[in-house]
């Protein structure tokens, strides 16, 4: 048996709070750094794009990230609407993360920064892994 927790209908409740910066500028880019933003969310965003899909992996694949954070970061990203989480009734109990419909439309931002992080790396004479 698996339950599969749906977030779509979330980012239709009131965030007034969360919200707060937006609703005092209006301005778009900052709504979808209140999304989006950050040091984590971007990367774990694009970790499950990629298939990296369970908490352990995500860890694995995000060095410097303590557990505390990265509870906290997927929780965000689950109740903006961003990510879904499927816990699957085992023992021990097993959740995956997906994007979302609004967790795909983040993937061309994403893309962008990639863009922009090669080609600054380029110019520093670095290699991006």
């Amino acid at each position: 048996m698996e339950t599969n927790v749906d977030n779509e209908g979330l980012i239709n409740k009131d965030f007034s709070e969360d919200l707060a910066p937006f609703m005092l500028t209006k301005c778009p880019v900052t709504l979808t750094n209140l999304i989006i933003g950050g040091k984590w969310k971007p990367v774990i965003i694009h970790n499950v794009s990629r298939g990296i899909n369970r908490f352990g992996e995500l860890q694995r694949a995000m060095p410097g990230v303590s557990k505390k954070m990265l509870t906290q970061e997927l929780r965000d990203l689950e109740h903006n609407g961003i990510l879904n989480r499927k816990i699957y009734a085992e023992i021990p109990p097993r959740v995956e993360y997906s994007l979302t419909d609004w967790g795909r439309a983040t993937l061309p931002i994403l893309q962008s920064m990639a863009h922009f992080g090669f080609a600054y790396a380029d110019k520093l004479g670095l290699k991006p892994a």
